[in-house]
């Protein structure tokens, strides 16, 4: 009996939405994109593919557009904004329901964040710690506090 490959386990994740870029409204591109629970990923190609990879607690803001041919065809696009290195930001480009796509990634955004419970500043990046938790106990500054008041912290 073969012993199961342990990373079979993460190829059965709950796929939550899927679609394709379109061209003239038809699914024809090799352009693809699938969100499970905790993850956006974009595959493009035919000779060469590359995936890509969002994790969407890091998204930071969605903006949803069409343009007038968009709406001719029914498609628009979705950009997602992200505190990622490679992805700064995102384009999800010529999908079908883009206002709907949109409310959906903003809800499972903010799930996310809430069963990771990261606030607003854990997500930029710009927190500065609590005096609980400082490096000088209770009553000191903390490690990171901008204490001669030039917009850096000391």
């Amino acid at each position: 009996m073969a012993n199961p490959d342990p990373l079979d386990q993460f190829e059965n994740t709950e796929l939550l939405w899927k679609d394709r870029k379109r061209i003239l409204g038809m699914p024809i591109s090799f352009t693809a994109y699938r969100v499970d629970r905790d993850r956006l990923i974009c595959k493009k190609g035919f000779f060469k593919t590359i995936v890509d990879e969002l994790l969407l607690y890091r998204v930071l803001d969605i903006k949803s557009s069409r343009t007038l041919w968009q709406k001719l065809f029914g498609v628009g696009t979705v950009t997602l904004y992200s505190a990622d290195q490679t992805h700064g930001t995102l384009e999800l480009v010529n999908i079908k329901r883009p206002d709907k796509v949109r409310a959906f990634l903003s809800k499972l955004v903010e799930y996310e964040r809430t069963a990771k419970g990261l606030a607003g500043r854990e997500i930029y990046g710009t927190g500065v710690p609590s005096a609980a938790s400082s490096a000088d106990g209770p009553g000191g500054p903390p490690p990171f506090a901008d204490l001669d008041g030039d917009g850096i912290p000391d």
